[in-house]
């Protein structure tokens, strides 16, 4: 069958682009697609390279990515779901927190993830029903169940300034009674964080399916939970607001702190 893949496949391809595709000089080669919205000659080039990668490795899967248009995308047929940069910002100021973030969705589910951090030594990944791994080590989410000993990552949606308002009145709720809150500046990396254990929950709106996807996989395999923020089941295929953590303090926050339940 055609979606009869090896995630170690998956795991060569990514880590054959970021030895590839990764330099400073084509960082700064970058083009405005909207307000605070940018694109560099490394998400193309590392896209384009993926991409081909994995037309060669299974031809008949559909593929979707961030730097391209995807109107016909199926999702009742298997489909790649490919941020080529994860963190575009982080990368043009150089703050190194961006990864290649890959996906497979197939049979109407998330059947195997790929978040690989360009600037550290760790790649996070998933298979259905096989768990979640850092570099070939089992990981699991965390088992902090006290708000006070939470750390909490948010997403500010930054091409949605319109939102800021709600958004920031959130965070202040969350932040008053957590340990403390992040801002890391790529979803697939917050995600991937959620399910080692070393965030408690995170929670952004309107992001793509490209930005969580393979994350979304990565918690879930680590024993977490993704919803949307009601607490709703999450439809991977469309633009959704995220809300991840590990089971225990994602459910309070939604409940207990903002009512939302």
């Amino acid at each position: 069958m055609e979606t009869e893949v090896k995630l170690s496949d998956l795991l060569d391809i990514v880590s054959l682009a970021k030895a590839t595709c990764i330099d400073r000089e084509h960082s700064l080669k970058i083009k405005e697609k909207g307000f605070g919205n940018y694109v560099t000659e490394v998400d193309m080039n590392v896209q384009r390279f993926i991409e081909g990668k994995l037309k060669e490795l299974a031809p008949g899967i559909q593929f979707m990515g961030e730097e391209k248009n995807n109107d016909d995308i199926d999702f009742t047929k298997p489909v790649w779901i490919l941020d080529p940069v994860d963190g575009t910002s982080n990368l043009i100021h150089d703050l190194q927190n961006s990864v290649i973030s890959l996906a497979l969705y197939s049979g109407r589910e998330l059947v195997m993830g790929v978040v690989c951090h360009l600037f550290a030594d760790e790649t996070f990944y998933a298979e259905k029903g096989k768990g979640a791994f850092l570099n070939g080590q089992p990981i699991h989410v965390s088992a902090v169940d006290d708000f006070s000993r939470s750390l909490v990552s948010i997403g500010t949606s930054p091409y949605f300034k319109e939102m800021a308002k709600e958004n920031f009145s959130i965070f202040q709720t969350i932040f008053e009674n957590c340990e403390d809150i992040r801002r890391i500046g790529s979803a697939a990396l917050d995600l991937a964080y959620v399910a080692t254990g070393r965030l408690e929950a995170y929670l952004e709106k309107r992001l793509n399916p490209w930005d969580f996807a393979a994350g979304v996989l990565l918690v879930q395999e680590a024993g977490g939970c993704v919803t949307d923020y009601s607490g709703g089941p999450l439809d991977v295929t469309q633009t959704a607001d995220i809300f991840a953590g590990n089971g225990i303090i994602d459910r309070k926050i939604r409940k207990e702190l903002l009512h939302w339940e």
